[in-house]
């Protein structure tokens, strides 16, 4: 221990007065280094300095509370006299030094590989590496290189927590169930089968407008998709696209088509089929008689119910009565009124969807929707449906009294649903849905395994591939800002998060990318390339993986164009080969990401995801023309000499001065393989 209370781990005593004097100097020596006698110009060489969580520069990226974690960084050879690990421990809410040892030259011969190792306990911790060249010192961290060093953006020690293999290694595919396929007319909604709000139920013939024939009541329009047709078409989605896990938007028992207005939570919507086929459709996405195991995530709704649920009953549907009914009602306490019954706590002032109060612990709304043995949350975990994960409708929101903000009981709930989800099925996935930084509810490894990625993903790959915002409004950005923005967003989450982010071109909630690209689906093309290729979990809005076009809501809800839905379609066929791609090499999944190649006047961007098993590199041409790219691979360690494969093409090429060129098409990418 020195004076200013650092503590030197795994060095002899000895030596410890000797470390100490050098600290006060900022410069920690390496021990045993044969880099350390080596080159000394006080310039510690940012570009060749690397780190992040990949299975090459961290051995346990989900680690028990009995596993020690070895870091690696890397430097360039002989640029630096010592490095050092400075880590925060929570247990002590102190920082810690681990001084790093030279370990060895990587493959080229160009870089260095220090390693440090910080060690075993149940803690939270968050590192950064202190980096030195005689004088001169740098800071690296997750959110980048630094002269001075870094208050946040530190990587993650979270032991205990781990978030679902499944969802870290799958592509997502996600549907609007009443817009997919029509399996049975026989659940179909007829014109004016029920009244709610003053609109009566429209069927619409598939393809038509999804607009309603009278103004207001979008949500009464309804097209026939089911379970069924789901069911149906698991062959399509599973081995046409490739995607292994379904993800469906509210079916639970609802009068508008959208079924963000949960009137039962125990009931399939009578319109998408019955609890039975439901349970069916689980055991098929479940099953490998028609393509590989899949996994089936339900979107839940726990923020708010629909006013016709019986525990609310605003329209005295129900025999019993409902909050709205009666203050003597069982659920009263279920909802806040201001003034009953007409003044209550709504989701952002929407009158059919009042909100729910959860209360303190062990209240009955926590019971209900996730902590009781019956809870909603629990039952459809559990057999005979066995779903595998939930994504979580405004999750932020969650609260008690009425409450529409981020508060300490937010992380309260979330962190008792995740215990319950984890409770049934510890393989399962907690999705939550947010619009910007979810850190606050992933960060502490006890609330939700991912969100949904618009800040890290859906809006910077609108912004510079479309020039739009997801939104559909001008918004264009060069690639390096783009490079930029991916860098800070993923510094946001620990490495197992944003394995499981949600990556996504389109929802239910924004317009469609196609729409965005202007119908030009060279831009898709793009987008699929990088989609595929990005770290998280590639997620496809039904029909993006043709291109289909839509504006704001309801129009980026259209029914499914199935003469495009087809391996003949050229969007769908490269969607497929991408999507093959990506299940072959696990270096696309769980391996690092390193930037290679930032071209703002041509628009060119280049990454590498690499592991120690495979090296590739990913080329993309957002230009409108062809363009030769020379991508320096040589800082994924590939060796002069050596090969790789471009996997659309089957092209080889030799790695030449660390460089491999290629030839890139306009809206299109290019992926080598070593």
């Amino acid at each position: 221990m020195c004076d200013d209370g650092k503590t030197i781990l795994g060095v002899k005593p000895s030596l410890a007065l000797a470390i100490c004097a050098a600290l006060a100097l900022y410069a920690l020596p390496a021990l045993n280094s044969p880099a350390s006698a080596a080159s000394n110009d006080n310039n510690v060489e940012w570009a060749g300095l690397f780190h992040d969580q990949g299975p090459m520069f961290d051995n346990h990226v989900e680690p028990t509370s009995a596993q020690a974690v070895t870091l690696t960084l890397r430097t360039f050879k002989n640029d630096i006299t010592s490095a050092n690990i400075k880590y925060y421990d929570s247990a002590d809410g102190a920082f810690h030094w681990v001084a790093m040892s030279w370990s060895s030259n990587d493959a080229t011969g160009v870089y260095d590989y220090w390693k440090g190792t910080v060690p075993a306990s149940a803690s939270h911790k968050y590192y950064r590496f202190q980096i030195n060249d005689g004088s001169a010192t740098a800071w690296l961290n997750a959110a980048g290189t630094t002269s001075a060093e870094p208050s946040s953006g530190d990587f993650y020690i979270l032991p205990g927590f781990t978030t679902p293999a499944w969802m870290k290694n799958g592509v997502m595919y996600q549907i609007f169930p009443d817009r997919f396929y029509n399996g049975s007319t026989a659940n179909d909604v007829t014109n004016g089968q029920y009244t709610y709000a003053g609109c009566a139920t429209e069927k619409h013939a598939w393809g038509t407008s999804v607009v309603s024939n009278v103004g207001g009541c979008n949500s009464a329009v309804f097209f026939g998709g089911d379970l069924a047709g789901i069911d149906q078409k698991l062959g399509y989605i599973k081995n046409t696209v490739g995607a292994d896990i379904i993800y469906l938007n509210p079916i639970f028992h609802s009068p508008t088509n959208h079924k963000y207005d949960t009137e039962d939570y125990t009931t399939v919507d009578p319109a998408f089929g019955t609890n039975a086929t439901l349970q069916t459709l689980s055991a098929d996405i479940h099953s490998t008689s028609n393509g590989p195991r899949g996994y089936l995530i339900l979107d839940g709704v726990f923020n708010h119910t629909g006013d016709t649920h019986a525990w609310f009953d605003r329209y005295n549907w129900w025999a019993t009565n409902g909050a709205y009914e009666s203050q003597s009602s069982t659920w009263y306490g279920y909802y806040n009124f201001q003034s009953w019954p007409g003044t209550y706590s709504t989701f952002f002032g929407v009158p059919s969807m009042p909100k729910l109060n959860y209360g303190a612990t062990g209240s009955a709304v926590r019971n209900a929707i996730y902590a009781g043995s019956t809870s909603v949350v629990k039952t459809w975990l559990q057999a005979p449906y066995s779903i595998d994960g939930w994504r979580l409708d405004a999750a932020q929101y969650l609260d008690a009294n009425g409450n529409n903000g981020s508060d300490t009981t937010n992380h309260q709930i979330m962190a008792e649903l995740r215990t319950a989800v984890k409770s049934v099925n510890p393989n399962a996935d907690v999705l939550g849905e947010f619009w910007g930084n979810a850190g606050p509810w992933t960060d502490t490894g006890d609330q939700w395994d991912g969100a949904m990625n618009y800040d890290g993903f859906a809006q910077p790959v609108s912004e510079w591939i479309t020039g739009q915002d997801y939104s559909g409004n001008a918004a264009s950005i060069p690639v390096s800002q783009f490079d930029s923005w991916l860098h800070g967003t993923r510094a946001n989450y620990p490495t197992d998060v944003q394995q499981a982010m949600s990556n996504f071109l389109s929802s239910h909630d924004i317009t469609r990318f196609g729409n965005r690209a202007g119908g030009d689906i060279w831009k898709t093309y793009l987008a699929l390339f990088f989609q595929m290729t990005y770290v998280g979990t590639p997620t496809i809005y039904y029909g993006d993986e043709y291109g289909m076009q839509g504006g704001a809501d309801p129009d980026n809800r259209r029914t499914f164009d199935w003469t495009l839905g087809s391996i003949t379609n050229s969007a769908v066929a490269l969607t497929q080969k991408l999507t093959t791609i990506r299940n072959a090499y696990p270096a696309l999944r769980t391996g690092s990401f390193m930037t290679l190649l930032t071209d703002d006047t041509n628009k060119l961007y280049a990454y590498g995801r690499f592991d120690s098993t495979n090296r590739i590199a990913v080329a993309l041409n957002n230009d409108t023309v062809a363009h030769a790219m020379t991508v320096p691979v040589g800082q994924m360690s590939v060796i002069n000499g050596s090969h790789l494969t471009e996997l659309i093409s089957g092209t080889q090429y030799t790695v030449q001065n660390g460089t491999v060129t290629v030839t890139v098409n306009g809206h299109y990418g290019a992926i080598l393989a070593q």
